[in-house]
């Protein structure tokens, strides 16, 4: 009996021991299957709010302004929520950081050392150079800074408020709204072609450009008119998706105007306000390549068509040689208007006074950014305080 007892014992510590040695393994086993459920959930979970912060969130979903690849590998910025715009007066104060720095070292010496410093007024001309202003107009423009200064004993804070002044005639004083508002029932839809050399951001600016008017109540259409690169069409066709608008295209290599006059036909029938055209980079001094702009808008005018803006998209950190292809495109197609892209990322502002000056055609639209609301209405005011604002707030 006592021998059967002693075997019972050990037979129950051995359960027991067998037992301590399983649990952990099944207790293991279910935190697995719990970490499996719970990775399961978030891969069914659309990216938003309270994701790992170093992922982009996805559009609509309270994330920041991003651009998104997708799977064709085209950009696709993400529209921002609407409390993330920002205010056009503040938006040009934040993003001239650069252009106000340049010209900010111009100022130091004048500033501090009086308006009877000739070195002085010789950096700030540089500083005005090297802003891309132009000869011309920044050897005239201190000249007469200069001349005001004396007769009216000017320095320090004064001196800053003469240079305002100079800035802003110089930057001119003309309309420079869009020609597409107040339009008649058969003077729709009003016409707006894009034109530019290669890389300057026309897709991206046609883009933002139908974003804007059709928050301000407008309907858009857009036509692929670029039918040279693919990427082009593609990328306008995501912006068309994002902003509710119809796009018109074409096959590959397809006659850019067959795809103006379809677009035409197609913004008539909808009854749409405005259509843009999206044409094909080209270099300004192929005569071929703009002999097919005048083809394209000739065929637009002889459909009734009414061509209200020619804008032209220049690249801001080109400075300079920007001017020249002003020319030829002013030339070809009679432009209406300039779109400064990647204003924001070049200390060459300046550009914009010698477009005004030199070229006569004002400069419409400024890019300010990467986001979709960052093409804004070029505020001569707000762009010149930018510039000489002292603490950029």
């Amino acid at each position: 009996m006592e021998g059967l007892q002693i075997v019972l014992v050990v037979a129950a510590v051995l359960v027991l021991v067998g037992l301590l040695a399983v649990m952990p393994l099944v207790a293991g086993r279910r935190r697995r299957q719990d970490a499996d459920e719970v990775r399961q959930v978030d891969l069914d979970r659309e990216p938003g709010v309270g994701d790992d912060p170093g992922q982009p969130p996805r559009p609509g979903r309270g994330g920041a302004d991003v651009d998104l690849p997708d799977d064709r590998g085209v950009a696709t910025a993400a529209p921002p929520e609407p409390d993330e715009v920002i205010a056009p007066r503040r938006r040009f104060r934040e993003r001239l950081g650069r252009s106000r720095a340049a010209l900010s070292r111009g100022m130091s010496g004048l500033l501090s050392r009086g308006a009877d410093d000739d070195e002085a007024w010789e950096e700030l001309e540089e500083a005005l150079l090297s802003a891309d202003v132009g000869v011309a107009t920044a050897s005239e423009l201190v000249e007469r800074l200069r001349t005001r200064a004396r007769a009216e004993r000017a320095s320090g804070p004064a001196l800053r408020e003469l240079l305002r002044d100079e800035l802003r005639q110089a930057v001119g004083t003309g309309d420079r709204s869009l020609a597409l508002d107040l339009l008649e029932e058969h003077e729709r839809p009003g016409i707006v072609l894009v034109v530019g050399v290669n890389g300057t951001g026309k897709t991206t600016t046609v883009g933002k450009l139908a974003l804007a008017l059709s928050e301000e109540g407008k309907q858009p259409v857009l036509a692929a008119a670029d039918t040279f690169r693919a990427a082009a069409t593609e990328q306008l066709a995501i912006w068309a998706d994002r902003v509710g608008a119809p796009v018109v295209r074409h096959q590959q290599g397809a006659d850019p105007a067959a795809v103006a006059f379809d677009g035409l036909a197609s913004a008539r029938a909808r009854g749409a306000d405005v259509l843009l055209v999206d044409t094909a980079g080209r270099l300004h001094t192929k005569t071929n390549l703009m002999e097919e702009l005048r083809k394209l808008r000739r065929v637009l005018e002889r459909e009734g068509g009414q061509v209200r803006e020619v804008l032209l998209v220049l690249d801001a950190t080109t400075g300079q040689n920007g001017l020249a292809q002003a020319r030829q495109f002013t030339d070809a197609v009679g432009v209406t208007g300039v779109v400064l892209t990647k204003l924001d990322g070049t200390a060459k502002g300046g550009i914009v006074i010698a477009v005004q000056r030199d070229l006569g055609i004002p400069v419409k639209l400024v890019g300010l950014g990467e986001g979709p609301h960052d093409l804004a209405p070029f505020d001569p005011d707000a762009f010149v305080d930018a510039l000489l604002s002292e603490d950029g707030a």
